[in-house]
């Protein structure tokens, strides 16, 4: 599927009415596509939710502090978080094991502390569910970012879908060790050509 047309920026900013509009014009999902670390592309089921203050629903993407502060009733609801660079991703260890999504934010391509943020979730907190990367995501950060263990790519919207699926297999190898390989190359050669 190439949904040349169908991605764009995820992110929507709203108020009560401009839910209730947003979920009568487009059912539940914002509509668009992710592209997922294995190259194929999915239909977008979430929202991200910029406001602190805004109740989230199902299928919302709320920020980390309105998430924590959520009852343990709606905890349980598949309401997801997204953490911001300058956030600490500790503050999820508690529901790591129960969270269906974390999204990570990038406000700027230049912006490389997302790529740790990740690298935590997936090692430290040892969280298996998917790890989303949303805002300024470009697909020369894509590769990158599906080393640190993000595994879905909401792309900035002038972005090519093509452009992106090939991103995911710039290099066949990797030298360093990361959360996609936890072994360095010299170790695995090493395995492989025993003396």
């Amino acid at each position: 599927m190439n949904p040349q047309s169908a991605v764009h920026d995820t992110e929507y900013k709203r108020s009560d009415n401009a839910q209730a509009a947003h979920v009568a014009a487009s059912g539940r999902a914002s509509g668009g596509h992710v592209l997922a670390a294995d190259g194929s592309w999915r239909a977008d089921t979430w929202r991200i939710v910029r406001e602190d203050d805004a109740e989230p629903v199902d299928g919302d993407i709320v920020p980390l502090a309105r998430y924590v502060a959520l009852a343990p009733a709606q905890r349980r609801r598949p309401i997801g978080a997204w953490i911001g660079p300058d956030q600490d991703p500790s503050a999820l260890a508690d529901f790591v094991d129960t969270l269906p999504i974390v999204a990570v934010d990038f406000p700027s391509f230049r912006d490389g502390r997302g790529y740790s943020i990740a690298t935590l979730l997936r090692t430290r907190l040892r969280y298996a569910g998917p790890v989303r990367a949303i805002g300024d995501v470009l697909v020369d950060q894509l590769f990158s970012m599906k080393r640190v263990g993000i595994s879905e790519f909401a792309l900035r919207a002038d972005q090519k879908p093509a452009v992106a699926e090939s991103a995911l297999r710039t290099f066949s190898e990797v030298y360093q060790r990361s959360v996609d390989q936890p072994v360095p190359l010299f170790r695995r050669r090493a395995v492989a050509e025993p003396r």
